[in-house]
């Protein structure tokens, strides 16, 4: 503690520290060259009780050679929507070291039309990750049954 001009304080400073461990070997990864691969790697991970009931987000993220380094679920929603927070987009990808992102998003009602949020959204996000040399390279909307590439329609930024 320190006495400044009369009032004591106390400082407590905590130290942030950024560990990465991937335990996959660089050649044991998947590589992501389609649209398709992307959805095969994240229909995989997804729970299907609950594709059809709820929204959620999830993240496919890249090395440099377009391998996946790993899937993250960022937000779970309800039946129409889920808040994306692109802080914890780009925290994650930043602390995997990403190089590239491909977005997902289910909608629970099988449509794969994207709506005006999902559009803006992706624009946000690819805008945000060039600041951070972290590409966006597409966005799906995935369904039990198909998906929609945002890249593959010409909707990618």
């Amino acid at each position: 503690m320190s006495e400044q001009n009369g009032i004591q304080s106390l400082f407590t400073i905590t130290e942030v520290e950024l560990i990465y461990r991937n335990p996959v070997k660089p050649s044991e990864r998947k590589q992501v060259k389609t649209s398709q691969q992307a959805y095969d790697l994240l229909l995989a991970s997804w729970d299907m009780n609950k594709i059809e009931l709820l929204e959620e987000f999830k993240m496919l993220l890249l090395d440099r050679n377009n391998a996946c380094i790993g899937i993250s679920t960022i937000a779970k929603g309800g039946i129409h929507a889920c808040v994306v927070d692109p802080k914890i987009v780009f925290a994650t990808a930043l602390k995997a070291r990403a190089c590239g992102l491909i977005f997902a998003h289910n909608h629970p009602s099988g449509s794969l039309v994207p709506s005006d949020e999902d559009l803006q959204l992706t624009q946000r996000f690819a805008s945000a990750g060039q600041l951070l040399s972290i590409n966006v390279l597409d966005h799906l909307i995935v369904t039990p049954h198909a998906y929609k590439s945002f890249a593959d329609e010409g909707l990618h930024p």
